[in-house]
């Protein structure tokens, strides 16, 4: 099974960007597709974005379309997520996970242990 380390995660203000990285360790990265997940204090978890093995397609829950991008580089086994135009309600641990491209997280066999983002008005 892959490990997942993300970074990235920071206090940003409302407008700015980041850029969030997922590495894997232990198993062949560009096996799996991967996707991001996000889950804000009290409430559930949330899908923000999905991709395939070979970054060939890409998908995105609501809250990012627009905004965020999803990204992969298999050579050196790193997911990416760049997040423009922050808002407020982006605030959220975000977390990647191995083994799927789809918005239902029980379909995913791998979890990172997430990074902090904290988006302040």
């Amino acid at each position: 099974q892959v490990q997942l380390v993300e970074s990235g995660g920071g206090l940003v203000q409302a407008g700015e960007s980041l850029r969030l990285s997922c590495v894997g360790t232990g198993r062949t990265f560009s096996y799996y597709a991967m996707g991001w997940f996000r889950q804000a204090a009290g409430k559930e978890r949330e899908f923000v974005a999905g991709i395939t093995w070979d970054g060939g397609d890409t998908f995105y829950g609501l809250p990012a379309k627009g905004r965020f991008t999803i990204s992969r580089d298999n050579a050196k086994d790193t997911l990416y997520l760049q997040m423009n135009s922050l808002k407020p309600e982006d605030t959220a641990v975000y977390y990647c996970a191995a083994g799927s491209d789809s918005p239902r997280d029980y379909e995913y066999d791998a979890w990172g242990q997430g990074t902090q983002v904290t988006v302040s008005s």
